[in-house]
């Protein structure tokens, strides 16, 4: 039984499976097993934020997952971008979201703004190197 926090993956395997049998029947508010169930859920939450994080969704995949869920077709985006060859070259990765376009899918589709600003490479385009001058502090 678990009542500190969880330190090892054992742990949080144990915390797993002990969680498990709350989800088949739900505890009733107010009542220890409740009282457990949250601390667990607890637990568990801290130990998967440190060791096992979620990075951000990539912006093109929200707007495929909005697409998906929503019904949204590929001419619905075009009409919201302003056309058809820039929805294709965003949902390709060849050409980024602006401002304004996320500012249209914020307000239209309601994706949050946030997971549209974050920013990514584009198909083809490489990482910049690292040159010897950029690792070395500037003289003041």
């Amino acid at each position: 039984m678990i009542n500190r926090p969880i330190r090892t993956e054992q742990e949080y395997e144990a915390a797993l499976a002990e969680i498990g049998k709350y989800f088949a029947a739900e505890p009733k508010k107010g009542t220890p097993e409740a009282d457990r169930f949250d601390l667990l859920a607890l637990l568990i939450e801290a130990y998967e934020e440190q060791h096992h994080p979620i990075g951000p969704p990539h912006p093109v995949e929200m707007i495929r997952h909005r697409m998906r869920t929503a019904g949204y077709t590929q001419a619905d985006l075009a009409v919201l971008l302003g056309s058809r060859a820039r929805a294709s070259e965003v949902l390709a990765r060849r050409r980024r979201l602006t401002l304004p376009m996320i500012w249209k899918l914020s307000r239209a589709w309601r994706i949050p703004a946030e997971a549209l600003i974050e920013p990514y490479r584009l198909v083809g385009e490489r990482r910049p190197r690292a040159t010897a001058n950029a690792a070395r502090p500037r003289a003041a």
